[in-house]
């Protein structure tokens, strides 16, 4: 009476938990046209062979009904249906039915339903799932001539029973097929077998344990999707067919993807193990690729601009390697942020470590981290460079004599200041330049050594210690000599390294501020002349009174007098 009262003012009527009686009276007897209800759903209920046959005769009077679901129902019995009464009561409207975990106690006993065939020419969509449907008899197949589509899904279909569900001149009809979660385990059988179904577009046979794949398959001419996700095939060969537009090989731990597929379209590798993207070029015409949770570290401006077409990329949740070269691809290409799937919640950095766990698209590396060698470079470059300037520098200021005169001046200030009068071996010390050698050597030395009583001169090239460094023989000797002799002249002030060398002393011997100083001039020499690093000197030239040497021999016999009387003062 309730769906009398229904029939025509509702389009979708759920029945649960209920005993189904055997209805004898019609359910639309009484009812007002037109009827609306386009959809029945009986949940949890209870069938026997009597109460659904005489439901089917009844439910055919509803006219406008063009959908049956049955979820969680039970089936007590063994297919004994009333099928002549069925078969008189006329052709079904129904198109489209749904039976999900249905519970029949001895399915293994059930009858092949025999007389059923003239019942189901004109449905078009068939889903049994969760209901250890094992076989479909041939002679019952053969009469689903309008099925367009079958839903098989999580039942017991395996191999050894397969030819006869789907035998020849079968679901002939049929475009879309799902077999996934079955028992199959021979892809080429299971290929075999659906290759008799010559309408076949769409096709699932994902969650089966096929383990291998032959290198070749017959397949339905005409097939255009193929679902193999799950499988456990270990690689892709030839036996996938060429025909296909999408392709679903995800969770098979494959590695690669060569597979030449001129007409695919859409391609989906989630959870394998591929490193990187598949090539463009053996599948040109592809739109959306699916390369989650893969190995794939990286890609290239080079490897995403190969595929012309692609219009979505879903490579999210891979451990991505935020390297300086990816981050710039990812940063400055424009348009990637709407082709990438996920983006950018689902792109994470791995490495380098700095990074790990922020979003790709977050990531900003500096300089130093992108170009590392190029910055070492720049910097040794930069070092060597002024190492060279500050060598230039040091050249041109003298920055070595001054560096060495003050280690020289250090190593003095650790010295008495005057030389117990023991050690004191020399009247003079002379300093002089190698080029002024013959003056001093067989003038000066002559004159003052020969003298009565004589002078006792020390002289590098004759009294230093071999060996030892010459500013310490330099500072000792002029340690052990009462007075130290300067001979001056253009070659003296302008002399280089060695010269250097021997004014090292000078240090001590202008710091004590005494009178040990004898400056001869052996040729008119100006004191601006003087180079600065002589700074001293200069300063001593325009304080003390320094001896001339002259160029008549009347003056130089007083010259030499008077040096006499500064070495005994």
């Amino acid at each position: 009476e309730i769906v009398r009262d229904l029939v025509y003012s509702v389009t979708w009527l759920e029945v649960a938990e209920i005993e189904l009686p055997v209805e004898k009276k019609s359910l639309v007897q009484y009812s007002t046209r037109p009827f609306r209800m386009q959809k029945l759903t009986f949940k949890e209920a209870l069938f026997t062979d009597q109460t659904i046959s005489r439901t089917i005769v009844s439910l055919k009077k509803i006219t406008s009904l063009k959908e049956l679901q049955a979820i969680n129902c039970v089936l007590e019995g063994k297919g004994r249906w009333n099928t002549k009464e069925i078969a008189r009561s006329g052709q079904s409207f129904v198109e489209t039915i749904t039976i999900i975990k249905a519970v029949i106690q001895n399915f293994h006993l059930f009858f092949e339903l025999s007389g059923m065939e003239s019942q189901i020419n004109k449905l078009k969509r068939l889903t049994i799932t969760g209901s250890n449907v094992f076989m479909v008899p041939c002679n019952l197949a053969r009469n689903f001539s309008s099925l367009l589509y079958l839903d098989f899904h999580e039942n017991l279909l395996a191999n050894n029973r397969l030819h006869e569900t789907i035998c020849e001149r079968s679901w002939p009809s049929l475009q879309t097929l799902n077999l996934s979660q079955n028992s199959l385990k021979s892809l080429e059988l299971t290929a075999v077998c659906i290759s008799r179904l010559p309408k076949l577009i769409n096709l699932d046979i994902s969650q089966n344990t096929f383990r291998e794949i032959p290198e070749e398959c017959t397949w339905p001419k005409h097939l255009k999707y193929l679902n193999l996700s799950s499988t456990h095939i270990p690689k892709v060969t030839d036996c996938i067919p060429q025909s296909l537009e999408v392709l679903d090989v995800s969770e098979n731990n494959l590695k690669e993807f060569g597979l030449q597929l001129l007409s695919l379209k859409e391609l989906y590798l989630k959870g394998n193990q591929l490193k990187t993207l598949p090539g463009a070029a053996p599948i040109p015409n592809l739109v959306s690729l699916s390369i989650r949770r893969n190995k794939l570290n990286s890609f290239s401006k080079e490897e995403f601009e190969s595929f012309r077409r692609m219009e979505l990329l879903d490579a999210s949740d891979n451990n991505f390697i935020c390297s300086c070269e990816f981050l710039s691809f990812v940063h400055h290409e424009a348009g990637l942020a709407q082709v990438l799937v996920g983006w950018p919640d689902r792109y994470v950095c791995d490495s380098p470590l700095a990074v790990r766990g922020a979003q790709v698209g977050a990531v900003r590396l500096s300089l130093m981290e992108c170009h590392r060698s190029l910055v070492v470079s720049l910097i040794c470059v930069l070092v060597f460079l002024l190492i060279l300037l500050l060598v230039a520098v040091g050249h041109k200021y003298h920055v070595v004599w001054y560096l060495r005169m003050t280690w020289a001046w250090l190593q003095a200030k650790r010295k008495p200041k005057r030389a117990p009068p023991k050690d004191v071996c020399y009247d003079a010390f002379v300093s002089y330049s190698e080029n002024d050698s013959e003056w001093v050597e067989n003038a000066m030395v002559r004159e003052l050594e020969q003298a009565c009583p004589p002078f006792r001169l020390c002289l590098h090239k004759r009294d230093f210690v071999p060996g030892k460094w010459i500013v310490d023989n330099i500072i000792d000797s002029i340690e052990k000599s009462r007075k130290t002799l300067f001979v001056l002249s253009e070659h003296f002030v302008q002399s280089e390294w060695c010269k250097y060398e021997l004014d090292f002393s000078h240090f001590r011997l202008f710091d004590e501020n005494n009178d040990a100083a004898i400056l001869i001039l052996l040729e008119p020499i100006q004191s601006k002349a003087i180079p600065k690093r002589f700074c001293k000197l200069r300063k001593i030239m325009n304080t003390k009174t320094y001896l001339e040497w002259p160029a008549g021999e009347q003056q130089q016999q007083v010259f030499w007098e008077n040096l006499k009387g500064a070495l005994k003062s």
